[in-house]
């Protein structure tokens, strides 16, 4: 399987290096080929062209939170902790990789519908892991019983989303990380009975 070999994973790092520099429409194949370290044509033994890199780079990484998030729903207990260690992991993840940051809060944002739907389909995993924690929360009286699990969802990522997207347009000039429990507190207070 191509995603398993080295290359695949450089080209893939590569791509999102390219992309936060230049922008997704002037990041061309050559230039991710480039920062790679390959020729050109390596990379269409990988992918099929720069769409599909986009989305390959969003599986890839967007696989760091899913499997994170599994795990913090493995080890915490309750609802609150979860969806702390969640924002924490979320932003944590970002800080770190400022280059992701930019390609996931603006590039990707700048793609067409049928990009975007691509895109979705590999968010909808993480998504479900939300909300199986919201649900869990709310059997177990954490959380409003009255609670609209969609809008529930979209509140928390798209406060999540928002929060580091802010902190990417300010250039990144504050610490992300620190925002975590202000974020979770001001969620819970929504989310609480």
């Amino acid at each position: 399987m191509k995603r398993d070999k080295p290359k695949y994973k450089q080209i893939v790092d590569a791509a999102v290096i390219a992309i936060a520099e230049n922008g997704y429409h002037q990041a061309q194949v050559s230039k991710i080929a480039k920062e790679a370290g390959v020729a050109d044509g390596t990379i269409y033994l990988y992918f099929k062209n720069k769409e599909d890199i986009l989305v390959s780079v969003f599986r890839e990484k967007m696989s760091i939170f899913t499997q994170n998030l599994e795990t913090i729903i493995e080890k915490e207990t309750t609802a609150s902790v979860r969806l702390l260690k969640m924002i924490e992991n979320h932003f944590r993840v970002l800080h770190e990789d400022r280059h992701l940051a930019i390609v996931t809060q603006l590039e990707l944002r700048q793609s067409g519908k049928q990009l975007r739907l691509r895109i979705n389909e590999v968010l909808r995993e993480y998504l479900n892991l939300l909300d199986g924690i919201l649900k869990e929360g709310i059997e177990r009286k954490e959380l409003d019983e009255s609670l609209d699990i969609r809008l529930s969802r979209q509140m928390v990522f798209g406060t999540i989303d928002e929060t580091i997207t802010s902190w990417v347009m300010n250039e990144q000039k504050y610490d992300l990380i620190e925002l975590s429990p202000k974020v979770h507190r001001l969620i819970m207070k929504a989310l609480q009975p």
